[in-house]
């Protein structure tokens, strides 16, 4: 059985929005395309590439807080090989994400105004970008996926505006550990997935990778999680264990590593 909830799993308004976003790419000059930097290549959704074609593209790796920093500095190396600018950002800095805006001022050069589109899969930090850009609550951001649901244009200053894009996922998630490392790193929707089960794979992941972290049972006795008849409440305990994943209680950890380093 998968891990993921497959039923209704693509959207209507996925697909509406990938439609709107074709249709609105001859207005922009760059594309900001943000990904997880724990998770760079699955939360990266190939649908992309064809949508945006040959357009300028500098490359996010968000939530650079939570990860790994060197296989962060691999990432940025691996994707500047394929000819792509990219950037570590703490979407919670914005002094962080401001470093973009060279970036993208260097990109889009000679234009008197750059129209600039964020894109990526569910909460990456979309929305983040763009307040960080523009020094002020511009789009709403909240730690949960399907925020957005519509195209927005934002100016961020007099030459430069940003258009924040819904998160769009893929119509298949390919294979069992993406679907639990989505769901773990928050890109998928609560409902779509068994807490408890993410939690399990974590743990099995982390064991084979020699990383220090408790299993659900320990988790829950610790924190006090318990039903009547003083039972395990495993149900609350993995909905915290998953919260406490994404303050980097367990580590800074990031589960994909470039294929340059991994040679």
């Amino acid at each position: 059985m998968s891990l993921v909830n497959n039923i209704g799993w693509f959207p209507g308004h996925m697909a509406q929005s990938i439609r709107l976003m074709r249709d609105r790419l001859e207005l922009v000059d760059v594309i900001i395309e943000v990904v997880d930097a724990r998770l760079p290549t699955i939360s990266a959704n190939p649908l992309l590439d064809e949508l945006i074609g040959g357009r300028p593209r500098i490359v996010l790796l968000g939530r650079e807080d939570l990860a790994d920093p060197q296989l962060t500095g691999k990432w940025i190396a691996y994707e500047q090989e394929l000819g792509r600018r990219a950037l570590a950002i703490n979407g919670k800095q914005q002094g962080s994400v401001r470093n973009a805006l060279p970036i993208l001022n260097e990109l889009a050069a000679g234009r008197k105004t750059t129209r600039a589109m964020v894109v990526g899969i569910p909460n990456t930090g979309k929305s983040t970008v763009i307040n960080g850009l523009a020094k002020r609550i511009a789009a709403k951001a909240e730690d949960k996926a399907g925020v957005t649901r519509s195209l927005n244009w934002f100016r961020v200053s007099p030459t430069l505006e940003i258009m924040d894009t819904p998160g769009i996922l893929v119509p298949k998630i390919e294979t069992a550990d993406a679907q639990w490392q989505l769901a773990l790193c928050n890109a998928l929707p609560r409902e779509r997935y068994d807490a408890q089960e993410v939690v399990a794979k974590f743990t099995v992941w982390a064991a084979e990778h020699r990383r220090d972290v408790p299993d659900l049972e320990t988790f829950a006795r610790k924190r006090g999680f318990r039903r009547r008849g003083n039972d395990i409440d495993y149900h609350n305990a993995a909905g915290a264990y998953v919260k406490d994943f994404n303050l980097a209680k367990f580590g800074r950890i990031t589960f994909e590593t470039p294929p340059a380093a991994a040679t």
